[in-house]
């Protein structure tokens, strides 16, 4: 195997070459932090990560110690929302601050350019190193350069493959069961997510540097398949499992049916769906054990007392909710954007709930006030620090989120696939039914959300009595106040996000220069 150093994806050049030195030789021997010293930053994002999974977050069964410790030795936000259901839009908004429709990014195919601000790119400029080891959804390539210092220390290529579907799970293309759930996997240590966690703890354990950095780890679990290392894929029965959202609701959108069919799992068993739950929180239980070893390195090194660590999801997964797996672009279910968002940060209040409604966007302004940065853009985002110090939030604020694609941008549908890929059920219902994944818009109060959709079947919800988003009321007259101010928050909210403009500014004289001459008068 090639020296791993000699294989990093690295813009360290030669003054950053004590930055890939490797472990400390004087691990043992912690210098107290250096004062007045920036904030570091350590951003673990598990890929698909429903609050409800956590044990923090109300979940019975599912066993998240680190996750824990976490919330309380800082905040927990028990209210945290997406901007959008599927990564690559959804980190594009965590990184800028902006809704999607700001600049179109809805779709797995565009990502942030050089012209357009990220927080990495704000980071790096002011001295910080970023460090990014996973999965990308948010840069496009030609932007890393001015955004991080070094990523993908653990390439795929070192860690054990998902095992192949059984039969029952995935058969011929055409009459292909998508449910997604796979066998068990290998050593919990043997995954691309624990290299790249190990590529972490190795940046906390090196030779000292002037520099603070940001570590930001976009994990793969547990994003289906629905697959678990060895100690972990049977850590719960399906039998333990609380009662699903059941399938074939009323007045849901007709997207929910659609790819049931698509996907071949309308007649899977209530017990299959069970099992891929329980298979799913034993992949955030192992999400939890790769944090807790995080932290141990953190705790231990001489970055302890100034780095700021965050944890929160660019999106949830139905997890077999409404008979359904993964998750869908124009989805706007609680379960795909309510995601979880913990922080500690250095001076803060320690064992604080918060829970005014917060976007995960936020994280960004967050970030940019501890680093003592001042963002050059427009943005949308709000600094969470008053809630980090054990201040109330606005106890009024709604969560947006939007969804879905246009029909007349066939550059945001998923490509076609090959039958036997798997998900070419998916980007064939997207293909051959665009109306299944039209554009929406969401507003989510404490006390009802809606999902509006021009093209499509809207949703309104009792958010107090109906928790589970199972009685779709949208239509009702006796709420039809509630949603008459719903849809002009939404407007308002549209009205105030759209068309925002750089900060410098063009001089409104033209410059002097000799006009070009015209055809008629050259001639």
């Amino acid at each position: 195997m090639p020296d791993p150093a000699l294989s990093r994806r690295s813009f360290l050049g030669a003054a950053g070459a004590s930055l890939a030195a490797g472990p400390s030789s004087q691990a043992a021997d912690k210098p107290a932090p250096t004062a007045g010293r920036k904030t570091n930053f350590i951003l673990f994002m598990p890929d698909e990560l429903r609050a409800d999974a956590l044990s923090c977050y109300g979940n019975p069964v599912c066993r998240t110690p680190n996750l824990d410790r976490l919330a309380a030795s800082g905040t927990r936000f028990a209210n945290c929302h997406v901007q959008y259901p599927v990564c690559g839009a959804s980190r594009c908004s965590l990184l800028t601050g902006w809704p999607a429709s700001v600049r179109g990014h809805r779709s797995l195919y565009y990502f942030l350019r050089p012209d357009e601000p990220n927080l990495f790119r704000y980071l790096k400029q002011n001295g910080y190193d970023v460090f990014w080891y996973g999965k990308n959804d948010a840069l496009a390539s030609e932007s890393f350069a001015s955004s991080v210092t070094e990523w993908n220390y653990f390439p795929w290529e070192d860690a054990e493959p998902h095992p192949p579907a059984p039969a029952a799970s995935h058969p011929s293309p055409d009459t292909a069961v998508r449910s997604f759930l796979y066998p068990e996997g290998g050593d919990p240590r043997h995954t691309a997510d624990y290299r790249n966690v190990s590529a972490a703890m190795r940046i906390l354990d090196r030779e000292p540097s002037d520099r603070p950095f940001c570590i930001f780890l976009p994990l793969s679990s547990p994003h289906p398949p629905y697959s678990a290392p060895r100690g972990y894929h049977d850590l719960y029965e399906a039998s333990s499992m609380a009662p699903l959202r059941p399938a074939g609701l009323p007045n849901k959108p007709d997207y929910q049916a659609a790819i049931r069919r698509a996907y071949g799992i309308e007649n899977l068993p209530e017990s299959t769906f069970r099992k891929i739950r329980a298979v799913y929180l034993g992949m955030v239980s192992y999400t939890d054990w790769m944090l807790g070893r995080l932290l141990e390195a953190l705790e231990s090194s001489r970055h302890a007392a100034d780095t700021a660590v965050f944890v929160f999801s660019d999106h949830g997964d139905w997890a077999g909710d409404y008979g359904l797996v993964e998750k869908w672009p124009s989805a706007l279910d609680s379960v795909l954007t309510h995601v979880p968002l913990i922080a500690r940060i250095p001076g803060g209040t320690p064992g604080q709930t918060a829970g005014d409604f917060v976007e995960l966007y936020d994280v960004m302004a967050t970030c940019l006030e501890l680093a003592g940065v001042r963002a050059q853009h427009t943005h949308f985002a709000r600094s969470l620090m008053p809630q980090l110090h054990g201040r109330p939030g606005d106890a009024d604020r709604a969560a947006f989120a939007e969804g879905g694609y246009n029909i007349y941008e066939p550059q945001c549908f998923e490509p076609p696939m090959p039958p036997s890929a798997l998900y070419a059920p998916k980007s064939r219902l997207q293909l051959e039914h665009p109306e299944t994944i039209s554009r929406c818009a969401m507003i989510h109060t404490r006390e009802y959300k809606l999902v509006l959709r021009p093209a499509g079947q809207s949703e309104l919800y009792d958010c107090l009595r109906d928790p589970g988003e199972i009685h779709n009321r949208y239509g009702e007259p006796a709420l039809a106040s509630v949603q008459h101010e719903l849809e002009r928050r939404l407007a308002i909210w549209y009205l105030t996000t759209t068309g925002i403009a750089p900060f410098d500014k063009d001089p409104r004289a033209a410059p002097a220069f000799e006009p070009t001459p015209s055809f008629d008068s050259a001639h």
